[in-house]
This record gives C-alpha cells, sequence and structure tokens, in this order.
C-alpha cells in the first residue's frame, strides 16, 4: 500500500522509544541460537479493499480480498534481522492492549496487539536487534520502523532515497532511520550473515527499492517471504499489478525472476499478506527452524 496516499500522523521516534523501553527491560534476554530460526508475528489486518484495486476481478479471487500483516523476526547465531513492523505504530495502544483501527487508502486496518510486547515475550529488545530491513516503504510495512533506529538499516539506495523524499508527515514513521547505521544493498542479493541462510534478493517495481528475504531452514527447509511482489496467489502467472506500483515493467520482470528462483530453490512462497498462507503458519512464541 501507498503511504503517501493518506495523511496518517505516527508518533514520533522518542515517545516511541519511552512507551517501549519499560515493557521490554521487564524480560529476561533470549538465549543465543545455535541455528537460524524465523519468528512470525499477528501484526494486524486490512479490511475492505476491492479487488479491482490490484486490476482482478472479484470472482478471479478465490477467497477473501482481506489481508493480514505479519512482522518477522530472525534470530541467526551471528545475530537477528526484524523484517517489517506492521502497519499501526505502537504508540497508539494507550490505557492497555485494546484494538486499534486507522483508515488505509479506501480500507480499514486494525491491530490487536502491540509488536515490541510480542517481542519482549521472546526476550527481545528493539535496541538489542542487529539489523532491521523491510520489504519497502509502504505504510502497512514500516509503521514501527523509529523503534528500531539503534539497528543496522539494509536498504537499496533507490528505496532510501525515495523514501525521505516524501513529504514529511510522509516520513513520521521512519524519520529516525535517517541517522541509523545504513548498508547500502546492491541490486543483487545480499548474504545478511555471510552462510547463505539468509539471504535479502533485489526485486524492484512495487517501490523503487522493493526486496524480498529468502531462509535455508533447517528443518523446515527454503522459504521466500515475498513483500509485496504479489498479495494475492491469483496475480501470480499474469501480468496484473495494482496501479500504485512505482514500475510494472520492473515488477513483472522481478516476479519472473524469483519465479525461477523458487523452481532452481524449491523455496516455499510465503505471499506476506495472503490470509490462507498465514492461517496454515505458526506465529511467535513458536517458530520455524
Amino acid at each position: 500500500m501507498n503511504c503517501t496516499k493518506i495523511a496518517i500522523c505516527f508518533a514520533s521516534s522518542t515517545a516511541l522509544a519511552v512507551m517501549m523501553q519499560p515493557a521490554a527491560a521487564a524480560q529476561k534476554a533470549a538465549e543465543p541460537v545455535k541455528s537460524v530460526r524465523l519468528y512470525m508475528f499477528d501484526c494486524g489486518t486490512i479490511k475492505g479493499f476491492d479487488a479491482t484495486f490490484f486490476s482482478l476481478k472479484k470472482e478471479e479471487i478465490a477467497g477473501t480480498t482481506d489481508m493480514v500483516v505479519p512482522c518477522y523476526l530472525v534470530a541467526h547465531p551471528k545475530g537477528t534481522l526484524m523484517w517489517d513492523v506492521g502497519v499501526i505504530p505502537d504508540s497508539v495502544f494507550k490505557g492497555g492492549n485494546r484494538p486499534v483501527s486507522q483508515p488505509l487508502l479506501m480500507a480499514t486496518s486494525s491491530v490487536d496487539k502491540p509488536l515490541v510486547p510480542q517481542l519482549a515475550a521472546l526476550g527481545y529488545n528493539p535496541r538489542d536487534i542487529t539489523y532491521v530491513a523491510f520489504s519497502h516503504y509502504h505504510r502497512d510495512h514500516v509503521a514501527n520502523a523509529n523503534a528500531f533506529a539503534g539497528s543496522t538499516w539494509l536498504v537499496h539506495p533507490t528505496e532510501r532515497q525515495a523514501m525521505f523524499a516524501q513529504k514529511p508527515e510522509g516520513q513520521t514513521a521512519y524519520s529516525a532511520l535517517s541517522k541509523s547505521k545504513t548498508v547500502s544493498l546492491p541490486d543483487s542479493d545480499y548474504d545478511v550473515f555471510g552462510d547463505g541462510t539468509v539471504v535479502i534478493k533485489y526485486a524492484p517495481g512495487h517501490t523503487p527499492g522493493h526486496q524480498v528475504l529468502f531462509l535455508k531452514l533447517p528443518k523446515t527447509g527454503p522459504v521466500l517471504l515475498g513483500g509485496d511482489l504479489w498479495h494475492y496467489p491469483e496475480e501470480r502467472g499474469t501480468d496484473k499489478v495494482p496501479p500504485i506500483e512505482s514500475s510494472k515493467e520492473q515488477t513483472l520482470a522481478s516476479r519472473k525472476a524469483i519465479e525461477a528462483f523458487l523452481k532452481a530453490s524449491g523455496a516455499q512462497l510465503w505471499i506476506q499478506h495472503n490470509v490462507a498462507t498465514f492461517r496454515r503458519l505458526k506465529t511467535a512464541p513458536q517458530y520455524f527452524d
């Protein structure tokens, strides 16, 4: 979804830090892991989209047009990586953990529980996360970005440029990243921990520096988190893309390249917004290893 299409004010990074620190500080630190594992968190839902927004007909979508918003934590013996951080910032939760909702384009986003307490329950504090990366900068993927400003940010330079070319109100969710330690990613693969188990793959088109995440898990096997390269399974094998793509041609080229990679690697594709995919998977505190 395009964060520039609607003006929603997010809390400042200072307010986020003040709110988040006490909950996380009370938790025991997570034990180091011996092999890579993946945690998936429930970071909300998006309801109300019309299939035509994605250049599809209603009857072409077998299931619901509703979407889920997952967040992910990768734990590796050499560190941690946070991948995508929700649609509504934790700062909106005031006076308890009652569900909150906000408009998103022509739809409505809702979140039942904030992200940082979910991390804290596993023993992780945002300030201790080694790396942070986003599939892309649209609002439903970066709402809690400021909480991870102390992490090293992994981002393609075209994506960073697009983010900070937004009007100030469009940057609020991630403004603190402007001063973060940053690694500019290449127009190819980036091996996060140097052993081939966690690899960011350049897949532009939805946004200028859109990217997907490949994981080689010891028991689960290879998995690819697809960002917004596809929103629904029904988009696969078609040339249908949302009108908000930064480049339809790049999106189609990226889809073709990733489909070839999936075939060659045997990786499972997890379409991040897909409700059916989310429902069949386990969420934290359970994990995939």
